[in-house]
């Protein structure tokens, strides 16, 4: 309870910068579009300027008990996960342990020769040209990160390697494991030690984390979310972390600063990849990098079964829009590209002298 009564006080003060009139246009927005979809819940957070300017909860944790979503409930993240993944890569690519364009070879054993011209870069940006799965992916199993990757090892690669951009959480599966190899601990222990504590990420961890975090929420899938989804007991490094709009907010404040990689890394990540032909395709390291309305724009979506989430940053406007849902049949991109677009964006015609 006391816990719950921090956050409440925490809430208010941020809000209170906040008019009534622009809540409410966000609220009833929020709720037409978990209407649409029949979304059990959903945590939102909007970041203005450095400020939290709205923060909110909306419908169920739990059906069954009817508990409510809070800001500080805690969601399944899926692919938003991977720019941590990066972060902790481009790390080690600082301080000198690794870099990003050394041969995937150079660090795991026994690599196919098709492997030969992949580079930590390519699997960055799902340049690689490998697989989008592991054959040997078993959501209801454990495998080991290695025992997955070997089983890549025989697939042809789909392009030549840096000729394409073709999404695959195989090629994080690798990246991970190359964080494991070059920092001789796990890649999740890593990951919480050098990006989680020092942003204050108390309620981020892996997803197969034991006992279960609190306020953890229960999935759902199906036709208009209408079944509980199935939990998987496999900790994929493509879609790793359990996390809560508030801890997100806290990641956000930090990515304007240098406190866990600088302005020339944060760069780096946000810019799209070069191909082969010289032309570009519009991810960087972790992130989706593009245009939306004019607006630049770097944003992530992640789904598991029962769970969306979307990450959406606007870097010149100095805007982002988190949404975490706990249903799999919604849309949450257009939700929160809509809630910018709406309500923060200024239009072309208005920026214009």
């Amino acid at each position: 309870m006391q816990l719950r009564s921090r956050v409440v006080l925490h809430l208010a003060l941020f809000l209170a910068a906040s008019t009534v009139a622009r809540a409410d246009q966000v609220d009833d927005h929020v709720k037409r579009q978990m209407d649409y979809y029949k979304l059990p819940g959903l945590s939102l957070v909007i970041v203005k300027d450095g400020a939290i300017v709205k923060v909110a909860g909306y419908g169920l944790a739990d059906r069954k008990s009817g508990e409510p979503v809070t800001p500080d409930a805690v969601f399944k993240i899926g692919s938003v996960s991977k720019q941590f993944i990066a972060t902790a890569v481009m790390l080690l690519a600082n301080e000198r342990r690794l870099d990003i364009d050394d041969p995937v070879s150079t660090y795991l054993e026994a690599t196919p020769n098709t492997w030969a011209p992949i580079t930590i870069r390519h699997l960055l940006t799902h340049t690689a040209g490998l697989v989008r799965e592991s054959p040997a992916f078993d959501a209801q199993k454990h495998v080991p990160d290695a025992e997955l990757i070997r089983a890549v090892y025989s697939v042809p690669l789909r392009f030549t390697p840096g000729s394409k951009h073709e999404y695959s959480n195989a090629g994080y599966y690798v990246l991970a494991d190359i964080i494991r190899i070059v920092s001789r601990q796990p890649w999740a222990e890593f990951i919480d030690q050098r990006v989680f504590r020092p942003a204050g990420m108390s309620m981020t961890a892996p997803t197969n984390i034991t006992p279960t975090l609190p306020n953890q929420v229960v999935g759902y899938t199906g036709n208009d979310n209408a079944r509980v989804a199935d939990d998987w007991v496999a900790l994929r490094p493509s879609g790793a972390f359990l996390s809560t709009a508030l801890d997100l907010a806290k990641w956000e404040a930090l990515l304007y600063t240098d406190a866990v990689i600088d302005e020339a890394t944060r760069r780096q990540m946000w810019t799209p990849v070069r191909l082969n032909d010289g032309s570009s395709a519009p991810y960087g390291f972790g992130w989706h990098v593009d245009t939306a309305g004019g607006h630049r724009r770097v944003w992530h979506g992640g789904g598991l079964p029962g769970f969306s989430a979307q990450y959406v940053r606007f870097p010149d406007e100095r805007l982002t829009v988190i949404l975490l849902a706990n249903g799999d049949d919604v849309d949450t991109a257009s939700m929160a590209n809509g809630l910018a677009a709406l309500f923060y964006l200024p239009s072309r015609a208005q920026q214009e002298p």
